[in-house]
């Protein structure tokens, strides 16, 4: 599960998306029937709904060439984008990722965590946080229990898990033709290592790497040593790594000049994911004005890129 907005909430996955951010343009979905595009409809079962949904995102977003970077039980929906659309893909990346889901566990094992999940959701959210998380401390496990009370209710996780253990992508994978990159974790307890190195075996044209730890969540653990892998696949040089991209840290400026009304303003419609063109006709301004805002907004961050400025508005004016 997820959800656009409340995962800015919790500092993990904060920090994680602005150190992405801070090189790439960063455009994140919902699945359907989680977060902003849960309404009324459970997560489906199929690849195909997400595959659309997915495609829908990306048109509205003007993009149409993109590296997708996948997690988890957005694998197998990123291999069957790729394969049905590989104009559409410069590049993919698979975190955690498994082709089928049944593989994952036995069909009892799977049977009784979705009955847990359905019972009781505070006591299976303190069974995924072990699987998912299983080093966290005290506080991050009840930061970790907090983040999830917020992003779902027992019948979304219920719904959503259900479509974890359905989705079948090994109809698709012959297809793929994009380079891939599939990472995985060498402790993963969710989704076993095992099933990383099918998924690169399975993909022609995939490569694996294998990182330490045990968290599931590539935000959680060591998610600086996942950042680096994304962004030196994706083309970034190691050393145009920002500071807080090496660190994982929130993207801060060490000393940033005070930032004016106006240019607050502007720096949080960027964060909205606003062109110049619609900022400008929202703040009754000219284009070249809104471009010389955050030109001064960048310059007073001490970041490199528009980007950047709106991974640190994320962080620090929300």
């Amino acid at each position: 599960m997820s959800h656009l907005e409340r995962d800015l909430e919790y500092a993990p996955i904060r920090s994680f998306l602005a150190a992405l951010s801070a090189h790439r343009r960063l455009i994140r979905t919902d699945p359907i029937g989680s977060g902003l595009s849960r309404s009324r409809r459970a997560t489906p079962s199929a690849l195909a709904p997400h595959v659309d949904a997915l495609t829908a995102v990306l048109d509205d977003a003007g993009a149409e060439r993109t590296t997708v970077l996948a997690g988890s039980s957005g694998c197998p929906v990123a291999i069957a984008f790729a394969a049905r659309h590989p104009d559409r893909v410069e590049r993919l990346i698979l975190c955690g990722s498994y082709i089928d889901g049944s593989a994952i566990a036995s069909a009892s094992d799977r049977g009784a965590l979705m009955e847990v999940v359905s019972r009781s959701w505070g006591v299976s959210a303190r069974l995924m946080c072990e699987i998912f998380f299983p080093d966290a401390t005290p506080e991050e496990q009840r930061a970790y229990l907090r983040h999830q009370r917020t992003v779902g209710s027992p019948d979304t996780a219920a719904a959503a898990l259900a479509a974890v253990y359905a989705f079948d992508a090994r109809a698709e994978a012959a297809a793929v033709r994009a380079p891939t990159l599939v990472l995985h974790r060498r402790g993963d307890r969710a989704i076993p290592l095992a099933l990383g190195v099918e998924t690169a075996n399975t993909l022609a044209h995939a490569r694996l790497a294998i990182v330490d730890g045990t968290a599931h969540h590539p935000w959680h653990g060591d998610s600086a040593a996942i950042v680096r892998e994304v962004l030196a696949f994706d083309g970034v040089e190691p050393g145009l790594l920002t500071e807080a991209t090496a660190s994982s840290e929130p993207v801060r400026a060490a000393h940033p000049g005070p930032l004016s009304e106006r240019e607050r303003e502007v720096l949080l419609l960027v964060a909205q994911g606003r062109t110049d063109t619609e900022i400008a006709a929202e703040l009754h301004l000219s284009p070249h004005t809104v471009h010389r805002h955050i030109a001064n907004v960048r310059s007073k961050l001490g970041v490199p890129t528009r980007s950047a400025a709106a991974a640190w508005a994320a962080v620090n004016l929300t």
